[in-house]
């Protein structure tokens, strides 16, 4: 085997305080839907698209591993991009304004496509969250 070839994320997994409030913001604010839960790991696996983006509770036999749980002063990661299609600045606020939440400024940031329009939010335990849209030509 010569060098590894990455095709794509398969998952992230973020350490939560609060799990039913992670699952309500990834569900019913960016559309991810349920997979599965392993309830003796303390994990819930929500479809992202191609990939997974999995909430592991904090007190839970994986969350435990990973040590003090993520704070002010300490965070998981510094963000997740998540591809959108279609990217329409407008609405996306609308629907994000609903749920009592305001984006930043847009962006046009460079990621796997290139450079392309952006919003930066946060969820309900102060990851980074990006919404982004295809490259600009």
């Amino acid at each position: 085997m010569g060098s590894i070839k990455i095709a794509g994320i398969d998952h992230v997994v973020l350490r939560c305080r609060d799990l039913e409030r992670m699952e309500r913001f990834y569900t019913d604010v960016l559309g991810c839907t349920v997979v599965r839960r392993n309830e003796p790991l303390g994990l819930i696996h929500l479809r992202a698209g191609s990939g997974l983006i999995d909430l592991a509770a904090v007190h839970g036999e994986l969350g435990r591993r990973g040590g003090a749980a993520p704070g002010k002063e300490g965070h998981n990661l510094d963000h997740i991009c998540l591809r959108v299609e279609p990217f329409d600045e407008v609405p996306l606020r609308a629907h994000l304004r609903r749920q009592g939440i305001e984006a930043g400024p847009l962006h046009h940031t460079f990621g796997a496509e290139g450079v392309g329009p952006a919003l930066y939010l946060q969820d309900p335990e102060g990851n980074s969250i990006e919404i982004k849209g295809p490259a600009e030509h």
